[in-house]
This record gives C-alpha cells, sequence and structure tokens, in this order.
C-alpha cells in the first residue's frame, strides 16, 4: 500500500512537472510569436493598363481578389500586406489609354497600393490631353505623368531619375525618390529606381532634360538615408529586370541570366543590404534569392503577381526570416485536376473557384465597378469592325521576322510612298492579332502608343550605317520592309548588302525615303541614332498617327488575311552570319 502512494505520488509529480514545463513553453512560444509578425509583400510590374480579366484571368480585377484573400490572411496572424508596383502602369489598353492612364491610379487607389516607381512608358502619353509629344513652348512633356501622380493616393517614386537643371532628383508633386510606411509600428522603406536604358525606350521629346543615375549607388545612398529616419525594413521596387525559369529553389541560380540588370545591381549591393527587390521592365519571371536579397518579378500584363513574406523580430528589429514564393498565376477560375487557370473550352464540371490562402478568391467590388465604367466607355470604339477576317490568328513570337511583325511594317510601307519601312517591332508590338472579324480593339491593344508616322530622307550610306548597327542587335532587330539585307564579315570587316525587291542593290549615294515613327526619329531603341543629325530629325505634327495608319490598311484592303502569306522563312529579310563578331564592323 505504502509502494502504490509513493508511485502514485510520484505520477502526479511527475505530470505537475510536465504540465507547468509545458505551459511554460507554451507561454515563451506564445511570447516569441507576440514578438514576430508577417510583412507580406505583394509585387506587380509591367500592368500595362490591363484592368480586365481575358476572359476568366488576370487583369487588376483579378489581382485585386488575390490582394483581398491575402490581407484576410495576415489579419488572423497579426500580420500586413503591402502592395508594391514595379513601373510601367497605365500604357496598353484602350480602357486605360482613353483617359492617359487615370483609371488604373483609381484602382490602385481601391487596392490600396503603398508605392509604385516610374516606369519608362509612363511616359508616352507626354503633355496633357491629345498630343503625344510637345508641340510649343506652353506644353508640359511630362503633364500626364505629373497629373496622374497628384491623384494617386501613394508615391510615386524615382531615386534615379535626374534633373540636369538641379543634378537632384525630380521633384515633382508626389513623385520622390522614396517613402516610409508604418506597419505595427515599424518603418518600412521603399525605394524607386528606374533602368538605365528607360530614356532609350520611351519618346525621348518627353524625357528632354532628364537623365539615370547608376542604380546601385542610388539604392545605397537612399537605403542609408532612409536607416538614418528609422527603417528597419528596406524594399527596393526597380523598373529594371533579369530572367529566371526555374523556381523549385530560391538560392539555385542556374537558370537565371546573372548578367541581367537587376541581378547585376543585387550582386553590386553591400550583402543584404536591402531586405527585397521587386523587379520588372523585361517581362519575365524572378523568385530568387541573391547575394542574401531576395528578388522577385512576375511576367507582365497581370497575369501574374510576385509575393514575399518577410518575418519581423520585434525583439532584434531586424528581419528574422524571409519566405520567397514562385510567381502566382493570377486567375478567378481553375481546373479542379491541377490547378492550372481555366479556359473558356473546359469542361464546366472540371472548372472551380480559384482558392488562395485557403479561401475563395473574389474580386474586390470596387475595382469591377471601375472596370465596369471603363470597359464601357471604351466599348463602342473597341468594337469598330474593319471589314477584314483574320484566316488564324497573327501571333507574335519575339522575333523579328514574324508574321505580325512583317504585316506591320509591310501595311506602313503599302500605306505611304516611301522606299523603306522601319519599325521597331519586337518591342514597339504589344498583343497577338487574334483570328475572325478584326476590331479597333485589337489593332490598339496590338499597337497602344500614339506614334506619329515620320519621312526621312537618307542616303543609302547611311541606311547602311543603321543596318551595320542592327545587325548586332540580334534578340531586337528593327524589322523592316521594302528590301533585303546580306551581311557578311570577312576579317572584321562588315560587309552589306541591301537589295530591293526587283533585286537591285541601293547604292551609297542614292537620296532613300524611310518610313519610321516619332518615337524611332527621337531616337527610340536606339535604331536610328547612327544617323540623327545633331540638331535632330524635323517631327511634322501634321503627319497621321501610325496606328491610324494601320487602321486605314485594313479598312481598304484585303477581306481576309492569312499569317502563311506573311511568313519569310524562305527569304528572310535578314541575313547575317550566326554568330556576328563584335568586332565586325563596317
Amino acid at each position: 500500500m505504502r509502494h502504490y502512494t509513493i508511485i502514485r505520488w510520484l505520477k502526479l509529480t511527475l505530470s505537475v512537472v510536465v504540465a507547468t514545463t509545458m505551459l511554460a513553453s507554451c507561454a515563451s512560444q506564445r511570447s516569441s510569436d507576440a514578438n514576430e509578425f508577417t510583412i507580406s509583400i505583394l509585387g506587380t510590374n509591367d500592368v500595362h493598363g490591363e484592368l480586365l480579366q481575358k476572359p476568366d484571368r488576370g487583369g487588376l480585377v483579378t489581382i485585386s481578389a488575390y490582394v483581398d484573400a491575402l490581407r484576410a490572411a495576415r489579419a488572423e496572424d497579426n500580420g500586413v500586406v503591402l502592395v508594391i508596383d514595379a513601373g510601367d502602369m497605365w500604357q496598353g489598353t484602350l480602357e486605360s489609354n482613353l483617359v492617359e492612364g487615370a483609371v488604373i491610379v483609381e484602382a490602385y487607389n481601391a487596392i490600396g497600393v503603398a508605392a509604385a516607381t516610374i516606369g519608362n512608358h509612363e511616359f508616352d502619353f507626354g503633355p496633357v490631353g491629345s498630343k503625344a509629344i510637345p508641340e510649343d513652348s506652353t506644353d508640359d512633356p511630362r503633364g500626364a505623368l505629373k497629373l496622374r501622380a497628384t491623384e494617386a493616393n501613394f508615391p510615386l517614386l524615382a531615386a534615379n531619375l535626374i534633373d540636369n537643371t538641379t543634378a537632384q532628383p525630380v521633384n515633382w508633386d508626389n513623385v520622390r525618390p522614396s517613402t516610409i510606411v508604418d506597419v505595427n509600428g515599424v518603418k518600412v522603406g521603399i525605394i524607386g529606381v528606374i533602368s538605365r536604358n528607360a530614356l532609350l525606350t520611351t519618346i525621348s521629346a518627353n524625357t528632354s532634360g532628364l537623365r539615370i543615375a547608376p542604380l546601385a549607388e542610388t539604392i545605397v545612398r537612399e537605403a542609408t538615408t532612409l536607416r538614418s529616419q528609422g527603417a528597419k525594413v528596406l524594399v527596393v521596387t526597380a523598373h529594371a529586370g533579369g530572367r529566371c525559369t526555374n523556381f523549385d529553389s530560391r538560392t539555385d541560380t542556374s537558370s537565371c541570366n546573372m548578367n541581367a540588370e537587376i541581378m547585376r545591381v543585387a550582386q553590386a549591393l553591400p550583402r543584404r543590404f536591402v531586405d527585397h527587390i521587386i523587379a520588372g521592365h523585361v517581362h519575365q519571371g524572378i523568385a530568387h534569392v541573391v547575394n542574401g536579397i531576395s528578388i522577385t518579378s512576375s511576367y507582365s500584363n497581370t497575369r501574374a503577381f510576385s509575393r514575399v513574406d518577410l518575418t519581423f523580430d520585434r525583439d532584434t528589429q531586424t528581419v528574422s526570416g524571409r519566405r520567397v514564393h514562385a510567381p502566382q498565376q493570377a486567375c478567378l477560375s481553375v481546373l479542379r485536376s491541377n490547378g492550372v487557370c481555366a479556359s473558356p473550352g473546359d469542361d464546366p464540371r472540371e472548372i472551380e473557384i480559384a482558392r488562395y490562402e485557403g479561401r475563395e478568391i473574389s474580386p474586390n467590388p470596387e475595382i469591377e465597378r471601375i472596370a465596369a465604367r471603363a470597359a464601357a466607355f471604351a466599348r463602342v470604339v473597341k468594337g469598330e469592325k474593319l471589314g477584314v477576317s483574320l484566316e488564324a490568328a497573327f501571333e507574335h513570337p519575339p522575333s523579328t521576322e514574324s508574321a505580325l511583325a512583317n504585316l506591320m511594317t509591310e501595311a506602313l510601307l503599302d500605306s505611304s510612298d516611301a522606299d523603306i519601312a522601319i519599325h521597331n517591332v519586337v518591342g514597339g508590338i504589344r498583343n497577338v492579332l487574334p483570328a475572325g472579324e478584326l476590331t479597333f480593339g485589337a489593332v490598339y491593344e496590338m499597337f497602344p502608343f500614339d506614334n506619329r508616322v515620320v519621312v526621312l530622307d537618307v542616303t543609302g550610306q547611311e541606311l547602311r550605317m543603321i543596318i551595320a548597327k542592327q545587325a548586332h542587335n540580334q534578340r531586337r532587330r528593327a524589322g523592316f520592309a521594302g528590301m533585303r539585307v546580306f551581311v557578311d564579315c570577312r576579317n572584321d570587316s562588315m560587309s552589306v548588302v541591301m537589295k530591293r525587291p526587283n533585286g537591285e542593290s541601293i547604292r551609297d549615294d542614292e537620296r532613300i525615303k524611310v518610313l519610321v515613327n516619332d518615337y524611332l526619329a527621337l531616337g527610340g531603341d536606339d535604331i536610328l541614332t547612327p544617323v540623327i543629325p545633331e540638331n535632330g530629325f524635323r517631327i511634322d505634327s501634321s503627319m497621321p498617327l501610325t496606328r491610324d495608319v494601320l487602321l486605314q490598311w485594313f479598312r481598304d484592303g484585303s477581306d481576309t488575311l492569312n499569317p502563311n502569306d506573311y511568313l519569310t522563312v524562305s527569304r528572310p529579310k535578314w541575313n547575317v552570319p550566326d554568330p556576328l563578331p563584335d568586332s565586325c564592323t563596317l
């Protein structure tokens, strides 16, 4: 009996000790958890005016559903969500372009964007109103951009966009180098920078008097300032990018182009100097850690978004943990079998509402109202039929001689009395032309830029200089119509033969009429820079918009068009050795 009593006493004592230990452990865990919280940073980049989903994926309408689901999840664990954009917000769709991006700013306000960096295409609208570039001294070349900034409830950031007059970052209303936001009592600093080549990829008339400062040096300077102001977390939103293709491991960068701009910037910074970079500009995906800094990018046109979760430790006042997510597809419904975005032709029985963070997603009603209003405003214009049917879609892979690229240059040449038409087809074409009856809206989305036709009078030798420079630009060569080009290289000496359709070679002393657009004439994409005169080419503001020329060509042309008729595989326009040595010059 005495042994039983002792054993029972020991068991009770042990259970009390274990329970006390467990309670102490739980209390300790709760105390630790209370001192940590999650900052989820949801990044968008290169939205390009995509407000509406197509047909059940993408668009800020869909993005808003994921933002709300993530915010609900963070509300449950006392965390916070920051939505940050990496530039090129509003140029690209009829719904946005008709109001020079105002509807996108309205949607960003409703979503609750914390900050956005300025991208190169933020300059595309030029002065407020119908003018794409300033035409007299009263026109502000940045008028539309400045107006959008005043309408935003969030700051636009541009730390390395320098005003040549002051040698300081631009000082416009609600445009600044960086900002600090308070989240759960912790200061988060956000720095905005833009690609070093940004001013070459927008209309130069709208960026006169500006220059780009080096990104890494700017980030170091601005981050140091933000730290001195109490920022404990540092985020960079950069309209500069890179590319990775595999997202299985965040530390394995073997699928990444480590020479890409944003990768070199991250490597140039002190290790872990900033906590996170949201990238963009080149429309590719990234979800990796480089030099101790996480970098995310989510392609373009809202088909995905990026995300990183930072764990902040109040005791150490540092980021103590990090989870980098792969680019997240943005769609309202998915296939049950694999979670892939559903398409219109899928079996309805296999489709379910998409879920995120354990909950069914639903678009934000305010964003839906904004989108519906914008769509109604654009619907009449967008639906105009042009009287031509496409027998198949004119796809646009990243190739200078795609069917769509050739269609565009041939149409422009056919609409003028020029000898040659040159166009930046890789960056200047933004969408496919879908099969079926062609509409104004489809052409607009293919070419949303308000670029004006320019006809230049150049010599054959000057044309040869343009072609010689482009021959080295393998990934983004200019497209053209009216000739075929044959490049050869012997002992680093380049030979360029340009042949007209009748087989005659273009002589150096000939005068050639070349149709381009004002973007190229002003130095865009560095295509015409070998021959741009010191005072620049004269831009005739009475000339029609490039898009209007295309629209009229469609209206006046054939009843049907087939992409196979515009392929040049058997007779390529560009004939260049591969590889072409860098040392090969005229």
